[in-house]
């Protein structure tokens, strides 16, 4: 088969490099790339969001099946338009993939279906947005509506913070249209973790479990980012939280979306809260989480084209996934500034003393080659990823190829995994 992959992050590199296992695999492209995804697919210089270049690509070399990683073309009906000329694409259509394009239809979706989360108001106005917070209790989480780039949610705990944000968001327009609405709502307490399942509209398959770290700095101290890390599984979803992750929100949405007119097939993520009243959707997304596909693929064993094309076909029902029962961390290096602004074409060193069989993976993110050499061209510039018996190890495995690699003005948390330290893992 000739696979054609979407996107240029460490997501996208993941996803390539276990395609490539499979072996039904003839020959992986994708679009655009990066530095280190060269090595084994055929880079094209065509733009994730560039529907109709994409698409005459994929008439002309009659792909057999096309990935979509971030979530823009997704959201612009990519899906939508392959399927229209017969094309087979794996991904949600463009009315599904308002659960992650628009947090007010996502939040309608689940209060609609009674699905746990927390509770909200849903503002365009400026003035009543900011008598809202007035009276309202802390801490807050403040939300743009639309899609940017996981940049658009901050937890403010104080007046002035949920002042700064809505009057950055509606007044200031600093996400432009995808901001023209937003949410306010409870901050929950607990601890984070990541589900996500492979979809056809009906069944669903669940993946491993796993925690993100979206803050910057260590402690989750600082803004949002697009994610500094991860690890798999996470100990916090215990047999008994999936189960009801399962019965009581993943598969309710799917029900509810098919009831909407809109059956959802492909990723969905679900990012949740494990409070002290249960588990609790803080959002949807609609593709691979970035970077917790990085920790989950590595411990798949099982074929992930052939998870990928029962998708696709509406064939999930009875399919089982085989998985590696180590742990597995994945730190990012990101370029000084990250997530404000950052200097690119920095040189990588290191990356050829790593042995990628035995010490970990580097998933590059920003990355691309000059000459014989990489450099930097992001704010995430490369995910360093290792397996382990146990937590632990796995952390240790992880910094230590990191420790080989460097370039100007790199930085990376040095707490990732922490918060599992200690537990012990369900699955």
């Amino acid at each position: 088969m000739k696979i054609l992959v979407i996107g240029s992050g460490g997501r996208e590199h993941a996803l390539v490099w276990k395609i490539a296992q499979s072996p039904m695999v003839e020959k992986i492209y994708c679009a655009p790339g990066n530095g280190g995804i060269e090595d084994i697919a055929q880079c094209l210089d065509i733009a994730a969001d560039d529907i109709n270049a994409l698409l005459d690509f994929a008439s002309r070399e009659e792909i057999d099946l096309t990935v979509v990683g971030p979530e823009a073309p997704l959201a612009a009906g990519i899906v939508d338009v392959f399927e229209s000329k017969g094309l087979k694409i794996f991904g949600p259509g463009k009315l599904a993939s308002r659960l992650e394009s628009s947090k007010v239809f996502a939040k309608n979706i689940m209060k609609k279906y009674n699905i746990p989360t927390a509770g909200f108001e849903e503002f365009t106005n400026l003035k009543s947005a900011l008598k809202f917070v007035k009276d309202a209790e802390r801490p807050l989480v403040i939300k743009a509506d639309g899609l940017c780039a996981g940049k658009g949610v901050f937890v403010c705990v104080n007046l002035e913070e949920q002042e700064q944000a809505i009057n950055s968001i509606l007044k200031d327009k600093a996400f432009g249209d995808s901001g023209g609405r937003i949410i306010i709502e409870e901050c929950l307490a607990g601890q984070e973790a990541s589900i996500i399942v492979i979809s056809d509209g009906d069944n669903v398959i669940t993946m491993a479990s796993s925690q993100d770290h979206k803050r910057v700095f260590d402690d989750d101290i600082g803004p949002n980012t697009g994610g500094m890390g991860a690890y798999s599984p996470a100990p916090v979803v215990t047999d008994e939280v999936l189960k009801y992750i399962q019965g009581k929100i993943i598969i309710p949405t799917i029900k509810g979306m098919k009831s909407e007119g809109t059956p959802f097939s492909g990723v969905l993520y679900t990012g949740v809260m494990i409070t002290a009243d249960g588990p609790k959707v803080l959002e949807f997304n609609v593709r691979f989480g970035d970077p917790e596909t990085q920790v989950i693929l590595p411990r798949l064993k099982s074929d992930l084209l052939e998870l990928i094309l029962k998708s696709v076909d509406k064939k999930l029902e009875g399919h089982t996934l085989v998985w590696d029962a180590r742990a597995c961390v994945c730190v990012v290096a990101a370029s000084g500034g990250y997530p404000g602004k950052y200097e690119k074409g920095k040189l990588i060193k290191g990356l050829s003393d790593v042995d990628c069989a035995k010490e970990g993976i580097v998933f590059h993110a920003g990355t691309k080659k000059q000459g014989d050499e990489i450099i930097t061209s992001g704010g995430r510039v490369l995910g360093v990823t290792s397996l382990g018996n146990d937590i632990k190890s796995a952390i240790d495995n992880t910094y230590a190829v990191l420790d080989k690699i460097s370039f100007d003005s790199m930085f990376f948390r040095r707490d990732i995994g922490k918060k599992a330290l200690g537990k012990v893992f369900s699955n």
